[in-house]
């Protein structure tokens, strides 16, 4: 029996002056609820505190997620406190953060082997974390797939989603496609800081990736890294300041698909084998898939422990695309797409003015934190509307007075909370504190 029906017996099984009081209750309740859920909309709230222990709104990650709208127009962080998370996590918003508050200490894990998911599929996936949405963040946590077996595929995050960023995270598994970002088209993933450990293909994108500052422990004698390149000639996995460890003979990477590769300041193991980044090709030539651009592997400045090999030699030069070792960032890889280390702030591009109100439009899609008031020069104020962001590069605001072109003029400060960019960047990318609206 549930509090709600303890309620109704009391009502109509007690006193009249008890039943009074109850419907009084019931009214408060009400009545703080509603005042609770205006504050809500007047102030705009975007982190959700998940802790095992109660002492957060959710307990369960899963939980967190079943609360955000169907349609996500501004970014919200699910902050997750320390401990164990035994959990399948399915992201199908976009623009959504999973920010752990320790590194080691913050642990999504799963038991998962790729076979027995696509035996008895259910809806949330093959992996231990499953990203079916854009702009997802993962920082400062363990994803773990903890199926022991090192046979078998076994995905701690898989996805089909574009620009995804994990940094500062440990990705782990024993069994191959560790982390298998899949959107074959789009796909757009940046990787910082990060341990990547399992055995086949353990890193395999398809589509554009950038890492950096980043380990590889191979588990198997297989290959490391992998990379599926065939939808656009462009698409490429850039690999730089890494290091690569591995058991006995483990093998840097390979491609089933047109690929390409670029390793700059690499460090390999002693124990790497002697076997450059190789097609995977089959006797059953129908398993073949056509190999259209030929061989493109390029190194710059990378170097192994122990006896060096000569295929890994610097040959950037070769690059079918001209391009030096310092020209080769995250906003090149993407060509010019995407920029997830950008920290140019957000900007007004564009304004309306209706009697005491004014609408802003921004240089991308805005996330709105607290309740941002804007004051202009002389000191008149205006204050955010609470809206359902149909259109989330735009942004109104109300006046006590009638607003003309004048009162947009000059220098604007912003206080009482913060527009940044709803985009998947590393750094947050904000409205500036003092910034201007009309610039002629």
């Amino acid at each position: 029996m549930d509090q709600k029906e303890n309620l109704t017996i009391r009502i109509n099984n007690g006193s009249g002056k008890t039943a009074v009081m109850n419907r009084i209750s019931i009214l408060l309740l009400l009545i703080i609820s509603l005042i609770q859920f205006g504050a809500a909309r007047e102030k705009f709230e975007n982190v959700i505190v998940v802790d095992q222990e109660g002492k957060g709104q959710f307990t369960t990650i899963t939980d967190a997620l079943t609360v955000l709208p169907d349609m996500s127009y501004q970014r919200v962080i699910i902050y997750i406190h320390s401990g164990v998370y035994e959990e399948k996590i399915r992201l199908v918003q976009n623009y959504v953060t999973l920010r752990g508050e320790n590194r080691d200490s913050t642990i999504i894990r799963y038991h998962q082997k790729r076979t027995d998911w696509e035996a008895n599929k259910d809806y949330i996936g093959p992996a231990a974390v499953n990203i079916f949405a854009d702009d997802i963040i993962l920082e400062n946590l363990t994803v773990e797939n903890t199926q022991p077996e090192i046979e078998s595929h076994a995905f701690a995050v898989y996805g089909k989603g574009t620009r995804t960023i994990i940094r500062n995270c440990n990705l782990l598994s024993r069994g191959g496609d560790t982390v298998a970002l899949w959107d074959y088209q789009n796909g757009m993933y940046y990787h910082a800081d990060c341990l990547f450990r399992g055995a086949v293909d353990l890193v395999c994108p398809r589509g554009w990736c950038f890492i950096r500052d980043s380990q590889f422990y191979e588990v198997k004698t297989s290959a490391a890294i992998w990379h599926d390149g065939h939808y656009d000639p462009d698409q490429k996995l850039v690999i730089i300041n890494s290091t690569f460890e591995g058991v006995s003979d483990f093998q840097l990477g390979r491609h089933h698909y047109d690929a390409q590769f670029f390793l700059i300041n690499c460090t390999f193991s002693e124990n790497l084998a002697d076997q450059p980044i190789y097609l995977k090709t089959y006797e059953d030539a129908s398993r073949n898939n056509p190999y259209l651009w030929s061989e493109r592997k390029y190194f710059y400045n990378c170097h192994k422990k122990g006896q060096p090999y000569d295929w890994y030699r610097d040959n950037i030069e070769a690059a079918i695309v001209k391009i030096k070792p310092d020209e080769i960032t995250p906003v090149w890889t993407f060509t010019g797409r995407w920029d997830p280390e950008s920290t140019v702030p957000v900007i007004v591009t564009d304004y309306s003015i209706d009697d005491q109100m004014i609408e802003l439009t921004f240089s991308e899609s805005v996330t709105v934190g607290g309740t941002p008031v804007i004051i202009n020069e002389k000191g008149l104020k205006f204050t955010i509307v609470p809206q359902r962001f149909t259109d989330n590069c735009r942004l109104s605001f109300h006046s006590g007075k009638k607003i003309s072109k004048q009162d947009l003029q000059g220098k604007m400060i912003l206080t009482g909370g913060k527009i940044s960019a709803s985009k998947a960047h590393v750094a947050e990318r904000r409205l500036g504190q003092k910034f201007q609206i009309i610039n002629d």
